[in-house]
């Protein structure tokens, strides 16, 4: 089982997007997924068509990662009502940001690690949607996690957060979990005509080179569209949607081929 954090460390970047986006192109191509609505806004939740309400959820998990209480905080997604496959949810909850202090203990740190042993054979691939900042929460995912990929935009800010990130990474990967490495920079929202976009991007290149992952995603209102209809982008009709789809599958082809996921590797793998 392979463990994605997506995460950024600036609010409004599109984050959750990206994690939907991934969702969708694993559940595209049958990959037995699982994903961590770690963000207390929940939104990852609602965009996979599930309901929160009468449910246990994550904040119940990082409560109790007891074996019992994990698997009664995951649901199957709305998406397979109409698409067979396995893509759950761990649901998510605005309680969650109880556990979110900026002190936590190592015990705390964790809880996560602990909750995801328990599935750890009935999934090839975790998503874990984490939440805008550098506390409790986003140090249980990464302490969790293989790889982070780290979700920015073109804009002012852009190469600072990023830069933030990747150097709070190493700290966790050094003092907490030697396995965490960063994926690489996904940037997201891109304006292709844009000035101001071109000259970000080449800043993030020249500062972070290869960890600047391609495609960069673009602007587009499909997307928007998919996930406030909790529909897969990957089945979503128009060109700006299957755009979106062939991008997301390319991003998801390098956390396989970089996690070595199951058997996709070599099964996607070039014949010598």
């Amino acid at each position: 089982m392979h463990v994605l954090s997506v995460s950024s460390l600036k609010g409004g970047v599109g984050k959750t997007t990206v994690s939907l986006g991934l969702a969708s192109a694993a559940f595209a191509k049958g990959i037995r997924t699982l994903v961590v609505d770690l963000d207390p806004q929940s939104d990852v939740s609602t965009g996979m068509d599930i309901s929160l309400s009468g449910r246990l959820s994550v904040a119940d998990v990082l409560a109790s990662p007891k074996e019992k209480t994990v698997r009664q905080a995951i649901t199957p997604s709305g998406w397979t009502k109409t698409h067979a496959g396995t893509i759950d949810v761990m649901i998510g909850s605005p309680s969650a940001i109880n556990f979110d202090g900026p002190h936590p203990s190592i015990r705390d740190i964790w809880k996560l690690e602990e909750a995801l042993a328990h599935v750890e054979s009935e999934y090839d691939l975790v998503l874990i949607d984490c939440a805008p900042s550098l506390n409790a929460l986003t140090r249980t995912a990464w302490a969790a996690s293989d790889r982070v990929s780290v979700v920015t935009e073109p804009g002012l800010f852009s190469v600072a957060a990023a830069d933030r990130a990747l150097r709070a990474i190493e700290e966790i990967r050094r003092g907490l979990s030697p396995r965490l490495q960063p994926l690489g920079i996904i940037v997201n929202r891109v304006r292709a005509q844009s000035l101001e976009h071109q000259f970000r991007i080449k800043e993030l290149r020249d500062m972070f080179g290869p960890l600047v992952l391609s495609p960069q995603l673009p602007e587009r209102t499909a997307l928007q569209q998919a996930q406030g209809a909790a529909k897969p982008v990957h089945i979503w009709p128009g060109e700006s949607a299957q755009e979106m789809a062939k991008n997301f599958d390319l991003l998801l082809d390098r956390v396989m081929r970089t996690g070595r996921v199951g058997e996709y590797a070599e099964l996607t793998a070039p014949k010598a």
